[in-house]
């Protein structure tokens, strides 16, 4: 994929062959370590979000992206997470520069036979295909082309909608994936004053829910978070300040950062912001950017301290994010990965136990 990129002569064939594969053994491995509801490891995308510019049209050129204001903050130590492969020189993807519609041959119909090919073949409880939200794709493909931000966060999110409703026509629910909604505010909108940028989640929201209008919310869920790289993020906004708004989207199950050391306490806005009646919790009990790997009793501990607020019955275990968010850099050892991923179903099982006695 790198060498496609790059523009080199590949061998197309050999490449499918390889994702044919890769997603198959990626979910097999998923099941026999007793995850109920698995992804394909976005094998077939570059990143979670500048995928897109593969599947739109009107992205040309290249977008640098925003440096972290907590990684401003501290240019040195920036400069070493750089030279170690820690976190990526430039995370931006192309630009928008003509209009923004879906293509026709966009590489999401292999994606679904992969994941159909596996899913038949190794039969997971439940499976799910991401999906970069509207707002996501503003943050990394910066607008040169339309006339406003707003009328290009439209214009996107009707783009995607296909994607959306395809992934879910196809016997898949779809996680959106909605790091715009916190981690943009160190990022692209550090700048702004808080009252701005509470103005852009909602836009951001707005426009999820239009494009998602046609998927039942129970066919849905969205991710939520700060940025998965091993910064101080001092600067993150509060969960408090956006619980809220971000609970205004569509999605039914809900799925945010709670393990790492920034975001440990969310646990307690739920005292004051309930859960919606409709909404399922899926909380980052292991986190994503540390090789230590977690206990399962403090697995369990995380859950049940989420189970004393929202209830047991609306609550699943998760992970803070994806393991490698761009391709080519492992935030986490694939290896360690998978140890970290039994923990938490060995974890899940531990406050399963306390939570519902023998069943």
């Amino acid at each position: 994929m790198r060498a496609q990129a790059a523009g080199e002569t590949i061998d197309p064939a050999g490449l499918a062959a390889d994702l044919v594969k890769s997603v198959n053994d990626v979910v097999a491995r998923q099941v026999s370590i007793g995850i109920d509801l698995v992804s394909d490891g976005e094998y077939s995308k570059p990143s979670y979000a500048t995928y897109i510019v593969e599947r739109l049209t009107g992205f040309g050129g290249e977008s640098r992206g925003d440096a972290a204001a907590d990684l401003r903050a501290f240019p040195e130590f920036a400069q070493q997470q750089v030279k170690i492969g820690a976190v990526v020189p430039r995370a931006g993807g192309a630009c928008c520069q003509g209009p923004v519609a879906a293509k026709a041959n966009d590489g999401l119909p292999t994606d679904i036979a992969n994941m159909k090919a596996a899913v038949d073949a190794n039969r997971p409880v439940g499976a799910f295909i991401n999906a970069a939200s509207p707002g996501v794709v503003a943050v990394f493909q910066k607008n040169e082309f339309y006339p406003s931000e707003d009328a290009y966060i439209e214009a996107v999110a009707e783009a995607l909608r296909p994607e959306y409703e395809a992934i879910v026509e196809a016997g898949f629910d779809v996680q959106l994936d909605s790091p715009d909604l916190a981690m943009s505010r160190h990022l692209t909108y550090s700048d702004l004053d808080e009252q701005s940028f509470l103005r852009i989640v909602d836009r951001n929201v707005e426009a999820l829910n239009h494009a998602t209008r046609n998927i039942p919310a129970d066919r849905m869920r969205m991710h939520l978070c700060w940025g998965n790289y091993a910064g101080p993020h001092h600067f993150d906004i509060p969960f408090a300040v956006i619980a809220a708004r971000v609970l205004k989207a569509r999605p039914q199950m809900i799925l945010m950062e709670g393990a790492n050391p920034r975001h440990g306490h969310d646990w307690a806005v739920f005292r004051d912001v309930p859960l919606p009646e409709d909404k399922i919790l899926a909380p980052g009990v292991i986190d994503s950017t540390s090789n230590y790997v977690e206990d399962p009793e403090f697995v369990a501990e995380r859950l049940l301290r989420y189970a004393d607020v929202v209830g047991r019955d609306r609550l699943a275990a998760g992970s803070d994010c994806g393991f490698s968010t761009f391709s080519g850099v492992p935030t986490v050892f694939p290896d360690i990965v998978w140890l970290k991923l039994a923990s938490l179903v060995q974890g899940a099982a531990l406050a399963s136990k306390q939570l519902w006695g023998g069943r």
